[in-house]
């Protein structure tokens, strides 16, 4: 890989990053906070890249320029114009044959090319059910808890209502309405979940929060499917059976299909 193809290259990842981080495709990697770091590493490609195809093209017109002096400037009587052009293209090879040695660019730099072609032409699914069961638990016990509103339904965040059921026994929750959201998981047992993946800082670090659900539920449930659903606190409980840790369940009055948020990921967390 020469200098040039290194900066096509750098070029086109750079361009990459700009398209991702100016849509929604850069949340199926990293949270919503980090997109202006994703567009500013995009910035700083484009400009490196624009810079090393400057260079090599203004040293490859110094080594043309000096070629034509070497020409036009050769004593006269003492070299012919054949030799001049001769030491001139001799200064040159030996110029581009000490480059070839001293700067080798390393061939392992094309597979760069992947991870472009991966951002160009595969858009990856947000972590669904799959990964869900086979990772435990990550739900932790809130520092408090936010007063509801007072109408009912409640539109609560899937990590909220499991904290509160879990953490608080339920004692916000008593008596209320709640509406949540999330995909559905069903284990090898045949029990449904409903679920987000939470995560710190990017899709490589997410867990799953899981919600059981009981009562009126959907017959056929499709797994990684988002639903929205409407129910009621309920002493149920499980434990996860990867790392032990408490789930939830919410007795559903009411489930229907919803479509795929534009940020799959839960972020509460970092709030």
């Amino acid at each position: 890989m020469n200098r040039q193809a290194q900066a096509a290259v750098m070029f086109l990842v750079g361009v990459a990053l700009l398209h991702a981080g100016g849509t929604n495709l850069y949340l199926r990697y990293v949270k919503a906070g980090l997109q202006p770091l994703v567009l500013a590493a995009g910035a700083v490609l484009i400009v490196s890249a624009l810079a090393t195809a400057w260079y090599e093209w203004k040293r490859a017109r110094a080594r043309k320029e000096a070629t034509a002096t070497a020409a036009v400037t050769a004593p006269a009587g003492t070299h012919s114009e054949a030799d001049a052009h001769s030491e001139a293209d001799a200064h040159s090879e030996a110029d581009a044959h000490s480059e070839a040695h001293v700067h080798p660019e390393p061939r392992i730099s094309w597979l760069l090319v992947l991870p472009l072609l991966a951002l160009i032409l595969v858009a990856p699914p947000a972590l669904g059910s799959y990964s869900a069961l086979r990772t435990g638990t990550a739900l932790q016990q809130p520092y408090g808890y936010l007063k509801l509103p007072a109408s009912d339904p409640v539109p609560l965040n899937l990590v909220d209502y499991a904290g509160r059921a879990a953490y608080d026994h339920g004692r916000s929750l008593a008596g209320r309405q709640v509406r949540i959201a999330g995909f559905v998981a069903v284990d090898s047992a045949g029990t449904p979940y409903l679920v987000r993946m939470a995560l710190n800082c990017c899709a490589a670090d997410a867990q799953p929060v899981k919600v059981g659900l009981t009562g009126t539920i959907p017959p056929v449930l499709q797994p990684d499917a988002w639903l929205q659903v409407t129910g009621t606190y309920t002493t149920k409980r499980s434990r996860d059976p990867v790392n032990n840790g408490p789930i939830p369940f919410i007795k559903v009055t009411e489930a229907k299909p919803i479509p795929t948020p534009a940020d799959p990921y839960d972020e509460t967390w970092n709030n």
